[in-house]
C-alpha cells in the first residue's frame, strides 16, 4: 500500500514516515501543497495523509484538486484545526477521515489500518484466501495457525495480491504500491519477487498465474489442501 503524507512540520513529518515504512507502507513526503498536488496527479496513492497549514497552497485547496479530478485515494485530515465547522468543511469536500492534533499515535495507526481497508473493499480486518490468512490489523500472514515468515517485499507483494485475489494485478500497480519516489523496482526484480513468493505459497493451495503482457494473479490450486 502506497501513501503519500502532507506534512510541513519536518519532525513530526519525519517520525510519522518511520512509522508509516516501519509498517510496511510504502511513503512519499512533502512539506507544501503545491507539491502534494502535483504529485496526486502524477502518481497513484492509496491514502494521502493532509495537514490543511501548509505554504504555497493550503490542504482544503489540495483536497478539492483531487477531488475535481476524481481521485479515488482515501484522504484522512491530519490537523490542529479541528473545529466542529472545519471539521465539516472538510468531510464534505471529500475527506474520508479528520483527525486533530496532538493525536494517540495507536489510534492513527488503527484509523490508517481502516482507511486502506475501506480503499480495498474490505469489510473485515481478517482475509483468508486457500490455506493462507492476512491479519490486515498487525500485517501478518498466517497458514495452518502458524506464521508464515516472509521478506518484506514479498509480504507487501502478497498482501497486495491476497485483498485482489482473482483479479490480475498488472505490473505497473506492483510499482506503485511497493515502491515510493526514492525506490526502484526493475521489472526483472518484480518477477524474482514473485517467483520466491510462488515457491512460498504453492504449499499452502495458492498459485501465481502470469498474466502475460497484463500481470499477476493469486488464484486457488489443488495442490496445499
Amino acid at each position: 500500500m502506497r501513501i503519500l503524507l502532507v506534512e510541513d512540520d519536518l519532525p513530526l513529518a519525519e517520525a510519522l514516515t518511520t512509522l508509516l515504512v516501519a509498517a510496511g507502507y510504502a511513503v512519499d513526503c512533502v512539506h507544501d501543497g503545491a507539491s502534494a498536488e502535483a504529485l496526486a496527479v502524477a502518481e497513484r496513492f492509496d491514502l494521502v495523509i493532509l495537514d490543511l497549514n501548509l505554504p504555497e497552497m493550503d490542504g482544503l485547496s489540495v483536497l478539492r484538486a483531487m477531488r475535481a479530478r476524481s481521485n479515488p485515494a482515501a484522504v484522512m485530515i491530519l490537523t490542529a484545526r479541528a473545529t466542529p465547522p472545519e471539521r465539516v468543511l472538510g468531510l464534505d469536500l471529500g475527506a474520508d477521515d479528520y483527525m486533530a492534533k496532538p493525536f494517540d499515535v495507536r489510534e492513527f495507526e488503527a484509523r490508517v489500518r481502516s482507511l486502506l481497508r475501506r480503499q480495498a473493499g474490505l469489510r473485515s480486518s481478517v482475509v483468508t484466501f486457500g490455506g493462507v490468512t492476512l491479519d490486515l490489523t498487525t500485517r501478518q500472514f498466517s497458514a495452518a495457525g502458524q506464521p508464515m515468515d516472509l521478506p518484506p517485499r514479498e509480504r507487501a507483494l502478497l498482501e497486495l495480491l491476497i485483498t485482489r485475489a482473482g483479479k490480475v494485478v498488472a505490473k505497473e500497480a506492483i510499482v506503485q504500491s511497493l515502491t515510493s519516489l526514492d525506490d526502484i523496482l526493475s521489472d526483472n526484480a518484480i518477477e524474482q519477487y514473485v517467483s520466491r513468493l510462488r515457491r512460498r505459497i504453492a504449499p499452502h493451495g495458492l498459485g501465481l498465474r502470469t498474466a502475460r503482457g497484463l500481470g499477476y494473479l493469486l488464484e486457488k490450486t489443488a495442490e496445499g489442501g
